[in-house]
């Protein structure tokens, strides 16, 4: 009876979690983990908090503070600077795509592109997105490559890919 009780105690904190979740904008979700501590610095610094924090839906490959670690040393502080703003909201609106996009509608997505699909982003710049050794792999038009290394955190106004790198357009 006492293990039955934990159990639950522990499905009920699981649900809240994920209900707690749900109940927060995209911008919010990114905001509460330290993870996005510079995509959420970056979104200040383009001004586009507001802008994803609306209805959508949106789909967003959200790149780790490890991601943003990967570019050459002084580039995220370069595009921080105010002069750099239409730059840096060009970058971050490329891994932006309208809609709700949860892993398996880009999977279905892929698989009816036979074996890729062509995402338009809110730059106006596309993604294509294949599976590659059973991740799903995003390429920028530069050729650059990132995977999605976890998917479907859920807001209210879309869902979150996260990604391990940053893409360019």
């Amino acid at each position: 009876m006492k293990r039955i009780s934990i159990l639950i105690m522990v499905f009920a904190t699981m649900s809240l979690s994920v209900l707690a979740q749900k109940s927060k904008n995209i911008v919010e979700v990114a905001a509460g983990s330290s993870d996005f501590t510079t995509l959420v610095t970056a979104l200040k610094a383009a001004d586009l908090v507001g802008a994803l924090e609306a209805d959508g839906p949106f789909t967003v490959f959200a790149p780790t503070n490890e991601a943003f670690a990967k570019l050459p040393a002084g580039t995220v502080e370069t595009l921080l600077k105010p002069e750099n703003k239409a730059k840096l909201s060009g970058i971050l609106t490329y891994h932006v795509v309208s809609g709700n996009l949860d892993a398996a509608a880009v999977v279905d997505a892929i698989k009816q592109g036979k074996g890729k699909a062509v995402l338009t982003t809110l730059s106006g710049s596309k993604l294509t997105a294949a599976i590659v050794k059973g991740k799903v792999v995003l390429t920028d038009e530069n050729g650059g490559q990132v995977t999605v290394t976890t998917t479907d955190l859920k807001a209210t106004n879309g869902v979150i890919h996260v990604i391990d790198g940053v893409l360019l357009p």
